[in-house]
């Protein structure tokens, strides 16, 4: 009986991404300019830092099962590998861009700089509509793409990861791919794998552990206890999920949950083991779930809830919104959930924000302990790696919190603050190479 390779599953989380999609990279610049006028940036390193150390360029040929040859293009960009190797994910999408791969590098670069991860930034992505192909196409697809890169990729310079359309059956490809040009398993190149070839248990649930644990923090700093807190969670996916359970079983009060097929409230709150079994149970929706009131994500968004984690998809709450929001604290678990408008209003209403580039990092911090287990070849017990993944977002919370208020801003712009400077101290301590 074949081994059933399932391409569809989404990857497990998705890396940080700009808000504005017209300009992606212009995106990124309007929060690197704030960081680097608070920082008094050397305009040397400024110019250094705002540009790619490499992009890469590929035709990917593949054979579809017609039998016609199609060429995708493919792209890789190393923003930074100041800090060490580069990291960051692939996507497989139709509107994937050569601007949009440098945004998304940069931001890793300031992420992985934010955890205090050994890590520069890098993105690679093939412009393709995966949906409308066979698994063995995305399979030729996969490997050939590796093959072309075999020289940017190893796991001491350029360390992939899943992304948009992109997940641990892919990430198997890409290893195996590696392997065979190496002539030897390689299980370090990649990070979002299969935990039989080397992924680390906790991983699935990392990021929505992350939400979990700088919520708590946030409350520790507002003097909330978790028990006094209602929550209201956008997205019921990976990481809306988790952290709806994880919240619940620390006290808090999960009121409304939402996904595709709208918003699900009940002011005693709702009961998440039986929601996440309905949902599994109804191909993976919450559709007709009947133990709560229908609502929708405009008035889930809107509710008198302590919390708000949007962790659906970006430009979810403008203006509007954020003036009507009854939240104390907005989790940013999607990526850049918060258009910059509503930004603004929630700084004029003092509402924390934890930004996306925060809030979400538990994903990446997972992949550098696969990382790092790969290269001891010694793995840990869940436990362990739950333990070590909220020590590191309690300290990340702690220091861009003081930042913030060090230099009177929001936690968005001190998490650029924070990652800039880390990136700018190593390159200023390691010098220009001439």
């Amino acid at each position: 009986m074949p081994f059933n390779l399932d391409v569809r599953e989404p990857a497990v989380y998705r890396e940080p991404a700009p808000i504005d999609q017209d300009d992606p990279f212009q995106s990124m610049m309007e929060r690197f300019d704030v960081a680097a006028e608070i920082l008094e940036l050397n305009p040397g390193f400024y110019e250094y830092l705002c540009k790619p150390t490499r992009m890469h360029v590929t035709s990917v040929p593949v054979e579809m099962d017609t039998g016609r040859v199609k060429v995708f293009d493919g792209y890789r960009v190393i923003h930074n590998n100041v800090l060490g190797p580069s990291k960051g994910g692939i996507r497989f999408a139709p509107d994937v861009s050569l601007n949009e791969v440098k945004a998304l590098a940069a931001w890793m670069t300031w992420k992985c700089a934010l955890l205090d991860l050994p890590f520069g930034g890098a993105k690679g992505g093939v412009v393709c509509d995966p949906s409308a192909m066979s698994p063995k196409e995305v399979e030729r697809l996969t490997r050939r793409y590796t093959a072309d890169l075999f020289d940017v990729f190893g796991p001491d310079k350029d360390i992939p990861a899943p992304d948009m359309n992109t997940n641990e059956q892919i990430m198997a490809w890409v290893l195996d791919t590696y392997s065979m040009h190496a002539r030897r398993t390689e299980n370090a190149v990649v990070t979002g794998k299969p935990v039989g070839l080397g992924g680390s248990k906790g991983r699935r649930q990392a990021t929505g552990r992350g939400v979990m644990t700088v919520t708590l923090a946030a409350m520790e700093r507002l003097q909330l206890a978790p028990s006094d807190c209602t929550v209201a969670v956008q997205g019921f996916g990976n990481v809306g999920s988790v952290a709806a359970e994880l919240l619940a079983e620390q006290g808090c009060t999960v009121v409304a949950v939402s996904d595709v097929t709208g918003g699900y409230y009940n002011g005693k709150g709702l009961d998440i083991k039986e929601l996440q079994t309905y949902a599994e149970q109804n191909d993976g929706l919450l559709e007709g779930y009947p133990n709560a009131s229908s609502i929708t994500n405009e008035e889930l968004l809107t509710l008198d809830a302590d919390v708000l984690v949007p962790a659906a998809k970006e430009d979810q709450i403008d203006r509007e919104i954020a003036e009507e929001t009854g939240a104390r604290i907005v989790v940013e678990g999607a990526n850049g959930p918060t258009m910059p408008e509503a930004d603004r209003v929630f700084e004029e209403r003092d509402i924390l924000v934890i930004p996306d580039i925060l809030a979400n990092a538990g994903g990446v911090t997972v992949s550098y302990f696969e990382w790092v287990q790969d290269r001891q070849g010694f793995f840990w017990t869940e436990e362990r790696v739950n333990r070590r993944l909220d020590r590191m977002m309690e300290d990340a919370f702690k220091k861009v919190y003081e930042t913030a208020e060090t230099h009177d801003v929001s936690l968005r712009i001190g998490a650029y603050v924070r990652g800039v400077r880390k990136v700018a101290r190593a390159l200023q301590r390691r010098g220009i190479y001439a």
